[in-house]
């Protein structure tokens, strides 16, 4: 089985960015992946990683969409399949 990991980021309403991280870190899945990590960048972005044990196109839980007024754009949401480390 290939290993992939979604992608989840978030860019906050001014002066909201640390509301956004912690309504991010508070959201439950309905499966535990193998690894979930948050992550923040300038501009007051939120990112979320999680880890799978699946294929790319495997029907995996995502964060869902914040509040409107949380943030100034909709969630923008990839997914990667990993071809190992160096």
């Amino acid at each position: 089985m290939t290993a992939v990991t979604l992608m989840w980021e978030a860019r906050a309403a001014d002066g909201r960015g640390g509301e956004l991280l912690e309504w991010a870190r508070a959201q439950p899945l309905p499966a535990e992946p193998l690894r979930r990590e948050t992550f923040t960048a300038p501009g007051d972005r939120v990112l979320v990683m999680t880890w799978w044990d699946a294929p790319c196109d495997a029907d995996l839980p995502e964060l869902p969409e914040p509040a409107a007024e949380l943030v100034t754009r909709p969630v923008h949401r990839w997914r990667f399949t990993s071809h190992g480390t160096a």
